[in-house]
């Protein structure tokens, strides 16, 4: 390949449009899930992976939490509060799983409902 076929490669126009925040707010939800989802089914191998996954699920609902308390936030209150509370629900949850006390079912499931609000389908946190 030539220089200017490199170049012309390199800056070209991207075929893949613009993502919405949704879009990738959803992408972020399938991605944890499927991880938590994974890694339950192989804890008694790899457990650190198990914890590895709540760590990530955790660390998304933090900054949902972060963003919903935030003044500037534009959800309706009802809804900032509703998801306030299951970033409150999975850290606890997240804390009987690693005691042994719980699965992770919960957990994808309320995932699984934010995800479908996400894509407009109700039943969304």
């Amino acid at each position: 390949m030539n220089a200017y076929l490199a170049a012309r490669s390199a800056y070209a126009q991207t075929t893949t449009p613009a993502r919405n925040p949704r879009s990738i707010e959803y992408d972020l939800f399938a991605r944890v899930t499927q991880r938590l989802n994974t890694a339950w089914a192989a804890r008694e191998q790899d457990y650190p992976a198990l914890i590895a996954a709540l760590d990530e699920n955790n660390r998304l609902w933090t900054v949902l939490a972060a963003d919903v308390a935030s003044p500037g936030n534009a959800l309706p209150p009802q809804l900032r509060a509703q998801l306030f509370y299951l970033y409150e629900f999975t850290a606890e949850h997240s804390r009987k799983i690693r005691a042994g006390e719980a699965g992770v079912e919960a957990l994808v499931d309320i995932n699984t409902a934010v995800m479908r609000g996400l894509r407009g389908e109700g039943g969304g946190a």
